[in-house]
């Protein structure tokens, strides 16, 4: 058994980096592997807190670019943290805001001090250094915070993505101590986790991984995947990444939430990952079901009164049809998006649920394939992705 002060691994799969394990954290144990829906406001969009714990989240992840821009993270201290603010009695993730630095690339500029962006709300300057990002998610109370990183572009040459990774490097160093003090001045509970990044050059994943698992951080992400690439790079690199990290530490591969990406992380030893992707695409028609995603805006579900998965223990598969979500989607009704939402998220659930029961029962690679066959085999609405 793998421990750490806040990771116990339990078991692991014989054929594959599989694992199943608990996070052990100020708002409650997270048994792992474990998704984390995201809410980007310190609300998952469209869906209610106690939802999500009756689905069995314990965590959630917030974002904190967002949050320090609007309500401002002084005002949420006040209230008593994330938790305090938003009612969540569950865990909070916080992202950095290197997501934003990455995709908001008109509005910012980097420097090795820290960045300077300017609001997407209402043009305001900012500057933001890896301590007052610290600093920031200590006043969310956050029970994992993420250092501030720099995310390159799929495609970026290696010259700038190295030196978008020595900046990554020290902006971990520079975080880690601002964390240490508060947490002996303050008695700050939450964890720190450092992040890998280095682009789609192996040599500077190597060098990262090594760099940052010499800071001796609670946790260790892998990001900058999932940014456009094509599934096999993405795979390549997530298997060569993942062998690269310590086992006793807890491993968070960042925006992934599709069932096929989330059983690759698994595979390769990733304990938890998050992703827009399962609400974003319900407000937008997209459903999960057993045999494919089906897009309900379709006229062939006008007059289908079967549940959106008839293999589904959801409340919204055990009391509508597709014919009524179609209805409430065609009409702009927000019970659509809620019930949707509810939905994807409850077929998530029940995925990494199954994942964790066939890790514990040796039997992963059969799990894998026999869900991949149906899922990817079997889609009978092909013009949904």
């Amino acid at each position: 058994m793998t421990n750490s002060p806040i990771f116990i691994q339990e078991h692991r799969d014989p054929g594959s980096r599989a694992r199943t394990g608990r996070l052990l954290l100020p708002h409650g144990e997270i048994p792992t592997p474990a998704f984390m829906p995201v809410g980007t406001n310190a609300t998952v969009k469209a869906a209610r807190y106690e939802d999500l714990q009756s689905m069995g989240f314990g965590i959630v992840l917030a974002n904190t670019y967002h949050l320090y821009l609007r309500p401002g993270h002084e005002l949420i201290r006040r209230a008593g943290g994330l938790h305090g603010f938003s009612g969540w009695r569950g865990n909070f993730l916080t992202d950095s805001g290197g997501f934003q630095i990455f995709s908001l690339s008109s509005l910012r500029k980097i420097s090795p001090e820290g960045f300077k962006f300017r609001s997407h709300i209402d043009g305001s300057e900012h500057f933001l250094r890896p301590e007052e990002v610290v600093d920031i998610q200590e006043a969310f109370n956050s029970d994992i915070q993420m250092q501030l990183d720099v995310c390159s572009a799929y495609g970026e040459d290696e010259k700038k993505a190295k030196k978008y990774m020595l900046i990554t490097h020290d902006w971990a160093r520079r975080a880690k101590a601002r964390w240490l003090t508060l947490r002996e001045e303050k008695g700050y509970q939450g964890s720190l986790f450092g992040i890998v990044q280095g682009n789609f050059y192996k040599e500077l994943r190597r060098e990262s991984a090594q760099r940052i698992a010499e800071l001796d951080l609670p946790g260790i992400a892998i990001g900058g995947l999932s940014v456009g690439e094509p599934k096999d790079v993405f795979i390549e690199q997530l298997e060569h990444c993942s062998g690269l990290l310590p086992a006793d530490k807890p491993r968070y591969l960042m925006g992934i939430g599709t069932p096929d990406y989330i059983l690759e992380a698994v595979e390769n030893g990733i304990d938890i990952f998050d992703c827009v992707y399962p609400t974003r695409t319900a407000r937008n028609g997209l459903l999960f079901t057993a045999r494919g995603q089906i897009s309900i805006k379709k006229a062939v579900y006008e007059k289908d009164f079967s549940p959106i998965d008839p293999e589904c223990s959801c409340p919204v598969c055990a009391n509508h049809s597709r014919a009524y979500l179609r209805h409430l989607y065609r009409n702009g009704e927000i019970l659509y998006s809620m019930l949707a939402t509810q939905h994807n998220l409850h077929f998530l659930a029940d995925l990494v649920r199954g994942i964790r029961l066939s890790i514990l029962q040796d039997r992963f690679a059969a799990f894998k394939k026999n869900f991949l066959e149906r899922y990817e085999g079997a889609r009978h609405d092909k013009g949904a992705r």
